[in-house]
């Protein structure tokens, strides 16, 4: 049986079995429109996607496909107009299906020109991706609420650089610590926020070094705000590689951290004059101890010499 319908299919002209090929398509709309937008040839795919059978809407204009908002603003016309004009069109938008539910689609428009170059119709290909726009939707709003998350805390410096070092974008945290706007500081080096020892030494390239080599760097020290003052900060800097691999950039979080070293210095000093305090309490009473020791013996020799 397989064998006689592959010896039918050979038997079929190349136009013939072409017109088979599109015509079984289910995954693409694939059809034909005369010059004037009138729908010429039904696919399979078309059917499914617009839910019209290739009786009900061949003779009818495309526009059809359109919302109504489209039709007004005089979209079809413009579709036609650019293929014919610039050779292709695109688009992605709402389109409408026989039961009036939208659907969003990736549109192509060919013309279709004869060897004299005239027109004599367009070639349309649909693919109904409201799937895959649903999907970037919510990716997108994903996204935008992590931005806004990010943007909201103010306890942490968070901030993008790219694999340069260059700031990339800034959040409120970033402004309340470090004392720079948004405006004033995306575009520069995450350097400025060095001292001038840690740059002599090259401490912002071995930064980056590292998280990139290693994926993370981790660091307490001293930072410089915009006024000039410095705080005891605590860095970690994550590289960002895209899904080949590549680095796109880094993630950097800082937290100023000035009230507690200060505290865990404080904390030293007390203990340290603590052991001092205690130290000379245990050498007084040494000595205390001995001068007791000693005034008894001086008791006992003083006896003995009275006698």
């Amino acid at each position: 049986m397989k064998s006689e319908e592959c010896g039918h299919i050979r038997d079929l002209s190349e136009g013939q079995r072409f017109q088979l090929l599109v015509t079984s398509i289910t995954d693409y709309a694939i059809y034909m429109l005369d010059p004037e937008g009138f729908v010429s040839s039904w696919n399979a795919g078309a059917e499914r996607f617009k839910g019209y059978a290739a009786h009900e809407i061949i003779g009818q204009h495309f526009s059809v496909f359109y919302t109504e908002e489209d039709r007004r603003s005089g979209k079809p016309t413009r579709a036609l107009q650019t293929a014919r004009e610039h050779g292709k069109f695109e688009d992605e938008g709402w389109r409408v299906r026989r039961d009036g539910t939208r659907f969003w689609a990736s549109v192509v428009v060919d013309p279709i020109r004869d060897p004299s170059g005239e027109l004599i119709g367009f070639a349309k290909i649909t693919r109904d991706i409201t799937e895959r726009k649903a999907a970037e939707e919510a990716l997108r709003e994903s996204e935008d609420r992590f931005r806004l998350l990010i943007q909201s805390v103010t306890d942490y410096a968070i901030y993008m650089i790219s694999p340069t070092g260059v700031i990339t974008n800034w959040n409120a945290g970033a402004e309340r610590i470090k004392g720079y706007k948004r405006e004033e500081i995306v575009g520069l080096n995450f350097a400025v926020f060095y001292t001038e020892e840690d740059r002599a030494k090259g401490m912002p390239a071995r930064t980056l070094a590292t998280a990139e080599a290693d994926g993370r760097f981790e660091q307490e020290s001293w930072r410089v705000r915009k006024d000039g003052t410095r705080f005891w900060a605590h860095v970690v800097v994550d590289a960002i590689r895209d899904e080949a691999g590549k680095l796109l950039g880094f993630a950097k979080v800082t937290r100023d951290i000035t009230e507690r070293k200060l505290a865990a210095e404080a904390l030293e000093r007390a203990n340290a004059a603590l052991f001092q305090s205690q130290k000379l309490e245990a050498i007084g009473q040494l000595t205390g101890g001995i001068a007791h020791d000693f005034n008894n013996l001086l008791a006992v020799i003083s006896r003995v010499w009275m006698c």
